[in-house]
């Protein structure tokens, strides 16, 4: 079932409450989940728990690096208004760059991005978060592409059969339209996401967990205010 239009005006406001909801569940399960999976490596194989739980966390920091690139790749072919815009923007296609591999790149980011941030959760708070954030994101990606099927017809009918949806190909599927990458848009949109990157490298660094939730709690704010920011500008132009 796709996303109802609340849901898509508000989904940096969704975004915020799945992880404001599940980084509590330490509240009910008290384990954190790279520490248990630490654990159960280390027990099976002989080796150092602590080492092994180091290695997991830098593990998670280098994967949500990977999920920054791929949204900054991705928002580099939008501009950020499109992005964070209240509702969905179906005047064009875009058929370059991360988007002749995989339709949503951005959602796909996402998914990345939970799943090392669920390194820092409970057991309980990461499965939950990746369940949520996937469910969330498919609900999204109905929407955008209903509305795209709508306004695009045979392109798009065309372009969903050779793109897959969610799951990266390894080599193009299209053929580029020619758009050119804007590098500087890409990282001004996802300047909070790298803030993500930066809260979690410097955790597997240094082991401070309020290093990592200062740079996050910034982070967060840097990511609502751009985005009330955005929604401003889009109002104003209408």
């Amino acid at each position: 079932m796709k996303a109802s239009n609340w849901e898509f005006r508000n989904r940096a406001t969704v975004f915020g409450l799945i992880f404001g909801f599940t980084f509590p569940l330490y509240v009910l399960d008290h384990q954190n989940s790279t520490v248990a999976l630490a654990n159960w490596l280390g027990a099976g194989r002989q080796m150092d728990t602590d080492l092994v739980a180091r290695l997991l966390f830098a593990f998670a920091a280098f994967l949500l690096v990977v999920a920054a690139l791929i949204r900054t790749w991705a928002s580099s072919y939008l501009q950020a208004s499109v992005v964070y815009a209240s509702e969905v923007k179906s005047e064009s296609l875009v058929a370059d760059g991360p988007y002749r591999r995989v339709r949503n790149p951005l959602y796909f980011a996402n998914v990345l991005m939970i799943i090392a941030m669920g390194a820092m959760m409970s057991r309980l708070g990461f499965f939950v978060a990746v369940i949520a954030m996937v469910v969330f994101c498919y609900r999204l990606i109905l929407r955008e592409e209903a509305e795209l099927q709508a306004s695009q017809g045979q392109p798009y009918h065309a372009y969903c059969k050779a793109v897959p949806r969610l799951w990266p190909s390894l080599w193009p599927r299209v053929a580029s339209a020619g758009r050119q990458a804007r590098w500087m848009e890409g990282i001004k949109a996802e300047s909070w996401y790298w803030g993500f990157a930066a809260a979690l490298i410097a955790y597997a660094i240094t082991l401070k967990l309020t290093l990592f939730f200062v740079i996050l709690v910034v982070s967060l704010a840097l990511f609502w205010v751009s985005s009330m920011a955005l929604h401003k500008k889009s109002h104003s132009e209408r």
